[in-house]
């Protein structure tokens, strides 16, 4: 089973990424990223796949995955209405801002147990539930105080459910995972402008060859595929916030429109100017 490392980038001037409804039942996608994710999945059964824990789900599923662990989009194979929520904080927050907290040491210890994988009971679904969904209304200190209250919340149930009885070890050792997340740190910074393989490796202290090996067997992807990949995943997120073809193409980084086109369809199945409009009329016919 190949995996993939998803690049997430941060919604503006947020601490979190949050996807409402992004609507992938049609692809089997089994990935892994250093950020925590909470998944809020409702109006449908399905499968949760975490890690070495198979099993399903019926009406609705919530489930906090610690970092790198591999896990499968929750709504793979859906063929009814649902509405899923993801919320996905980086590794650095929980370990920067709860450390020094003494008021978080339940949220510290969540994160601690999310290393196993955690399914949360029909109480905390029924408590939180409705608070997820409608966490993307809420934005800069308003969102951070709601994450932190649903948070405590989860950290209080005492039904959750472990999906592996040891913290799950990803087949990449320590140093291996520190050193990709160096990457994807430089890459988040810089993707906006040229990015030469020699440089990336200098920064991570490889040769050229040790570099291009190590990311293959990292990623499973060229370097230059997967910041192809992280470029879209930008231009996607313009093109929804209403940007045009041309500003969004040069505000990712591409340096010629024809290319950036060519590598839209090419991982997205489509041109962007066709993504924009199916967005828009999807927009258009909820409203």
């Amino acid at each position: 089973m190949n995996i993939q490392l998803e690049t997430i980038e941060r919604d503006a001037g947020s601490s979190f990424r949050i996807l409402v409804n992004p609507k992938l039942n049609d692809f089997f996608f089994w990935h892994f990223h250093p950020e925590y994710e909470l998944v809020f999945i409702d109006g449908a059964d399905g499968t949760r796949h975490v890690g070495d824990h198979i099993a399903r789900y019926q009406k609705n599923d919530l489930v906090l995955i610690g970092s790198n662990i591999p896990h499968l989009n929750f709504d793979y194979g859906i063929r009814v209405p649902y509405e899923k929520t993801v919320l996905h904080i980086r590794a650095d927050f929980v370990e920067h801002l709860l450390a020094y907290l003494p008021e978080l040491q339940a949220v510290k210890a969540l994160f601690l147990r999310s290393r196993h994988g955690l399914c949360f009971s029909a109480e905390a679904k029924d408590r939180v539930g409705i608070r997820i969904k409608h966490l993307h209304h809420l934005k800069g200190f308003s969102q951070l105080i709601e994450v932190l209250s649903i948070l405590q919340v989860l950290a209080e149930d005492q039904d959750a459910i472990l999906l592996h009885e040891q913290p799950y070890k990803t087949q990449y050792n320590q140093k291996d995972q520190d050193r990709l997340q160096r990457i994807y740190q430089f890459i988040d910074t810089h993707y906006q402008r040229k990015l030469l393989i020699n440089e990336v490796a200098h920064h991570c202290q490889l040769s050229h060859g040790a570099f291009c090996r190590y990311f293959k067997k990292m990623t499973r992807l060229t370097f230059t595929e997967f910041l192809n990949h992280y470029r879209i995943n930008v231009a996607k997120r313009l093109l929804l916030r209403d940007k045009n073809v041309t500003e969004t193409c040069f505000a990712c980084g591409f340096e010629s429109l024809s290319y950036f086109n060519r590598t839209f369809k090419r991982i997205t199945g489509m041109n962007p100017l066709s993504f924009k409009q199916q967005y828009q009329g999807q927009k258009n016919t909820a409203t």
